[in-house]
């Protein structure tokens, strides 16, 4: 297919604005701590040698939900591909620190060349990739293109695009159409996005629906230190974790704690703010609640009779959710889209949230029907859901067993993605 012009007026600005973006890039990242050989892979110099040996696949993701959302399939199609090496690249610190922490084996993490000529001549003659699987909304002009005219087999998987960028591709149909066709494989999240890639321009013969990698993620990583030192503290109480929590649902979290601690005086409370920074805030919300409080990143245990350990750190959730049988998901309690349930049912604990849960719709309906997950309103609802699984030890183990069949399914999922993969994107010879 020939270019639009609008193409080629997306290349002309990319070589005026590079130095700007590279200059302003570099800067950010060298404030956050990464090294400057790091900080340079922006600029398509890598920081490590390509993997000998088997077939190179790069995955590139956006930032921590798609990157940590790829690890699973890539240790899967590892596991078919034992000869094959992995490069993941993602553009933020963060995604590059628990990346780094969850590694697959024969796996490498690069930061993501900027979508201009120069940097991405230089990424593509280092590492060659034999095959390019893309997450989500990673859709960079120039990167696809000089891929595929590399004669690299392509997919996009996870595919998923807000309303505003669905639309965007729509108005300029050529560019779309360009742009889509690079792809040998469009997997999306659901049927809905499947019927928007096609009315994007995507190839129809090559849109198909899959499913929501996130819902496919392996399991959090637990610190058996950590684990022994906290269950210490805690000397045999009860304890309920409410993860991932944005503004505005702290509250209503602790006066559900509140209710509970009417009736269950031992219960312990792992609060975990979805963003660590807010610690001094959610102590304040806990402070005015009347409640007892320890904060792990003070270094500080849950002392006898403390009401909530306030977990502020990044990286340890695979921990807090191991301590308890009920885990309650925040991001759902407002229109925030809900996190991640699939990560609470692998650590074999029952999920709450909230009702807005639209980032993971299919995969709460299917555990709502089974009983994996249950739905509550306010603080109220909470509190009993959370009662009702702390005194009901049959619910409780039917739950956990409803819990441990959506994991046994997904990861039959899994296997059939990574499999479909293998096979469009060429790669079984190294299966041999």
């Amino acid at each position: 297919m020939r270019a639009p012009p609008l193409y080629y007026l997306y290349v002309a600005a990319t070589l005026l604005l590079a130095p700007f973006a590279a200059w302003a890039t570099i800067r950010k990242l060298r404030k956050q701590g990464v090294s400057a050989l790091r900080a340079h892979e922006k600029m398509g110099h890598a920081s490590q040698p390509r993997m000998g040996g088997g077939q190179l696949i790069w995955f590139h993701a956006a930032s921590v939900g798609e990157s940590l959302s790829v690890l699973a399939l890539i240790t899967k199609m590892g596991e078919m591909l034992p000869r094959a090496q992995f490069l993941i690249t993602s553009g933020t610190p963060t995604s590059a620190k628990l990346v780094a922490d969850r590694m697959p084996p024969r796996t490498v993490h690069q930061f993501a060349p900027l979508d201009a000529h120069g940097p991405l001549s230089r990424f593509l003659k280092h590492w060659r990739p034999d095959a390019a699987v893309f997450v989500e909304s990673e859709l960079w002009p120039l990167m696809l293109r000089m891929t595929r005219e590399r004669g690299t087999p392509m997919a996009l998987v996870n595919a998923r695009l807000s309303a505003k960028s669905r639309a965007a591709w729509a108005r300029h149909a050529g560019l779309a159409a360009y742009i889509f066709e690079v792809f040998d494989l469009i997997l999306t999240q659901n049927d809905e996005m499947a019927q928007a890639m096609l009315d994007m321009h995507a190839p129809a013969d090559r849109v198909a629906r899959g499913t929501n990698l996130k819902s496919l993620s392996a399991p959090l990583p637990t610190d058996p230190a950590v684990l022994a030192q906290i269950r210490a503290a805690l000397k045999g109480r009860p304890v309920w974790v409410a993860a991932s929590t944005h503004p505005g649902e702290e509250e209503i979290v602790l006066g559900a704690h509140e209710t509970l601690r009417a009736t269950h005086p031992d219960l312990a409370l792992i609060l975990v703010p979805r963003h660590p920074d807010r610690s001094a805030e959610v102590a304040a919300l806990i402070r005015a609640a009347e409640l007892s409080c320890a904060t792990r990143s003070e270094d500080a245990l849950p002392r006898n009779g403390e009401a909530v350990y306030l977990a502020d750190t990044l990286g340890e959730l695979g921990n807090w959710y191991a301590m308890t049988d009920v885990v309650f998901l925040g991001g759902s309690l407002h229109p925030i889209g809900g996190h991640n349930p699939f990560e609470v049912v692998q650590a074999e604990a029952v999920v709450l949230s909230g009702p807005h849960v639209t980032s993971f719709a299919e995969t709460y309906a299917d555990m709502q029907a089974r009983g994996a997950a249950i739905r509550v309103a306010d603080a109220a609802e909470l509190a009993r859901a959370v009662a009702d699984v702390l005194d009901a030890p049959a619910a409780r183990a039917q739950a956990l067993q409803a819990a441990d069949s959506v994991v046994q399914d997904q990861s039959n999922v899994l296997g059939g993605i990574a499999s479909r993969l293998i096979h469009i994107l060429n790669l079984e010879r190294d299966s041999r």
